[in-house]
């Protein structure tokens, strides 16, 4: 691990943790205006917004465009959060690595919204592309897009930390959570009985990992040594037929959407090098 990793999990710890660290703080975030991140000024002549099903759809375009289809972006933030200026950052790259467009739902969020409102925009969105599509998220937008991705046919999945089961269930999860400086297993399980609604904590559409994975196109998977979702990528990794597991030692939540440390730049070049070459 990296003296700026050490640095960036302590500084996350003292910023984040505070928000997941139990039920009675993800009760006030949920309670919290919903504030998202504009996108960037690089971007924003390149961006355009429609609506699908209700909601916002964000397009960035590539400034130089090499086909048609492209990457669905799905922003995490444990179902309460709204996108983020890492989000734009790493949608903005994905469009100039692929030179296709990246399409970002904005989903609605807990506790106003629930996972049915968000499969309903995603299949109205997933059946209105033309051309190759790519799903790609991070944390509970990866957890969103492995969902869909068992109802749709995507030429593959890149997914950053993904939140595979609602309820968190597995048994090493007590053991990591020690050592995640950002994510609590009773602040998240509050979030997600909210966003699950009335569906059963084991749906599939809320707990992908539940789902029939047999299958799923390739799936390139991200997550930190540190990082409470690492249980559940592994199972990921051994269930699904065909996975590239980047297990980086030492990282935390979502890396390769943080700056400054060289594991998280190394991991966002292939990353971006992947969904280039899956998309063709």
């Amino acid at each position: 691990m990296s003296w700026q990793m050490h640095v960036l999990a302590g500084f996350v710890r003292l910023t984040r943790h505070r928000r997941y660290a139990t039920a009675a703080n993800a009760r006030a975030y949920l309670a919290e205006p919903k504030r998202p991140a504009q996108p960037p000024a690089r971007i924003r002549q390149r961006l355009s917004t429609r609506e699908v099903e209700g909601f916002p759809v964000h397009t960035v375009d590539p400034e130089t465009p090499r086909g048609r289809g492209g990457t669905v972006y799905l922003h995490g933030g444990g179902y309460v959060g709204a996108i983020a200026t890492q989000h734009w950052d790493l949608v903005a790259d994905i469009a100039e690595a692929t030179g296709r467009p990246v399409h970002v739902p904005r989903y609605g969020l807990a506790p106003q919204h629930t996972a049915r409102d968000a499969h309903t925009l995603l299949t109205a969105l997933l059946a209105e592309l033309d051309g190759p599509v790519h799903l790609a998220g991070d944390s509970a937008g990866a957890g969103l897009a492995l969902a869909a991705a068992l109802q749709a046919e995507p030429t593959g999945l890149t997914l950053i930390a993904p939140w595979l089961d609602i309820a968190l269930t597995n048994p090493e999860i007590p053991a990591l959570e020690r050592r995640d400086p950002w994510l609590s297993a009773a602040g998240l399980k509050l979030c997600g009985e909210v966003w699950r609604g009335d569906l059963a904590p084991d749906d599939p559409l809320v707990s992908p990992l539940f789902g029939d994975l047999s299958g799923l196109p390739p799936i390139d998977l991200y997550v930190g040594g540190r990082d409470i979702a690492l249980a559940d990528c592994r199972l990921l990794r051994d269930r699904a037929p065909a996975v590239t597991l980047h297990e980086e030692p030492g990282a935390i939540h979502d890396y390769p959407l943080l700056p400054f440390a060289p594991e998280c730049l190394a991991a966002r070049r292939t990353l971006l090098g992947t969904i280039a070459t899956a998309l063709g």
